[in-house]
């Protein structure tokens, strides 16, 4: 039995990861996936990552997942307690002292057009995205305008989940910031930016195969 924390992106909950979380533990491994406190103008990355610390407790041998901007603040958990592996699900990948904003001004993200259905949950279930969308907060502009803390990707081994047909966080750009920054081959899952409401059993069969791995 394995631990995975899972971490949300900006603007969501830990909900988010409810499908993921359930198939894992109907096969055995213990999950936890908190809210982090978006909406909190005094927050920051350090904070963000408290939560999670304080969530996982006593744990050990955990894995730390992060979805979107999850992937500023999964390297800062697994660093603080020393995880045995830290998935990115189309995570971000920071540089030290880079903000999220100046990232995507660094690697040549651009914003593509579309409301939110088309941009994140084209491929999920019609029922489903209205859900998630009904789960959206506020994210506060603190976390993302603040530097990453870290001083290099932590020495723990680091796996990547890229959706196919991503249309916010297009594959052919994820992609290259992975190969650049973090010098390993992504592994391509078939859909788009939310992967854990659109594909959570081949999502959950990835995540096991990288523990078996």
């Amino acid at each position: 039995m394995a631990t995975l924390a899972f971490i949300h992106g900006a603007g969501d909950v830990g909900w988010y990861w409810h499908l993921v979380e359930a198939e894992l533990r109907s096969r055995g491994h213990d999950t936890l996936a908190p809210d982090l406190p978006i909406e909190d103008d005094t927050a920051g990355l350090d904070r963000y990552a408290d939560v999670v610390v304080d969530a996982i407790g006593a744990r050990r041998d955990v894995v730390v997942v992060g979805q979107s901007f999850g992937g500023y603040v999964a390297p800062i958990v697994a660093q603080r307690i020393r995880a045995r592996l830290i998935v990115l699900v189309a995570g971000m990948v920071p540089l030290p002292g880079e903000s999220a904003d100046e990232m995507f001004e660094h690697t040549g993200w651009h914003m593509a057009e579309g409301d939110t259905v088309a941009l994140f949950y084209h491929d999920v279930p019609e029922e489903l995205a209205r859900e998630a969308m009904s789960h959206g907060r506020r994210q506060s502009a603190t976390a993302g305008s603040e530097p990453w803390p870290l001083a290099a990707w932590p020495d723990i081994p680091t796996r990547v989940v890229i959706g196919g047909q991503d249309r916010f966080f297009p594959p052919s750009w994820l992609g290259r910031v992975v190969r650049e920054r973090l010098e390993i081959e992504p592994d391509v899952i078939d859909g788009g930016h939310c992967p854990a409401l659109s594909r959570p059993t081949e999502l959950a069969d990835l995540l096991e195969r990288y523990l078996a791995g």
